[in-house]
This record gives C-alpha cells, structure tokens and sequence, in this order.
C-alpha cells in the first residue's frame, strides 16, 4: 500500500463494495461505520499482515482497529469534502498523528 495515497485506499474500498462508506468518510455528513470484516476482505493480505505484525496483534485486531479509526481519519484528512493532493497513505497519518 506503500505510495497509494489516500485516493488509492479508498479506490481498494471502492472496489471491495464500500462505496457509500468511504464517500461518506470524504464527504461533509455522518460518516458510515465499517466493520473489521470488510476491512479484512478489502485489503491485501500481505498489507494486513504487515499492519498486524508492526502493531504486534492479530490481523483480525488490526483490521478491527482500522475499521475503528479510518472513518475519522478520512474525515479529518478531508475537511472541504476533496482528497488531498499526493503522498503516501503512511505520511499522512503520520501528519496526522504529530
């Protein structure tokens, strides 16, 4: 997931059917829950197994984490309802945790 960026996140998401979740994320309303689950199923395996091991938990505690904070996060990341432009999904958060 390295270099994706924000945008290619939400596209894996898109494409794993949660469309209307992470439009809701990016958009100005109420940000639509996601589940562990989805979150398992959206991602490469090896991107969750690498979260896993970093964070020092199961891959299922990793996606149930980030289906946790995602949501927020994206909205934070998006407050005028538009991606920001470039860098990695990593420096973001990174931004964001500082």
């Amino acid at each position: 997931m390295a270099g994706n960026g924000l945008g290619g996140l939400l596209d894996m998401l898109t494409r794993s059917g949660l469309a209307d979740r992470t439009q809701s994320w990016v958009g100005t309303g109420e940000n639509q829950p996601v589940s562990g689950a989805q979150i398992a199923e959206a991602l490469p395996d090896d991107t969750l197994q690498k979260a896993a091991a970093e964070a020092g938990v199961s891959p299922q505690e990793a996606a149930d984490e980030i289906a946790r904070s995602l949501p927020q996060a994206v909205d934070r990341l998006t407050p005028d309802g538009s991606l920001p432009e470039g860098g990695s999904l990593e420096g973001i958060i990174r931004r964001q945790q500082l």
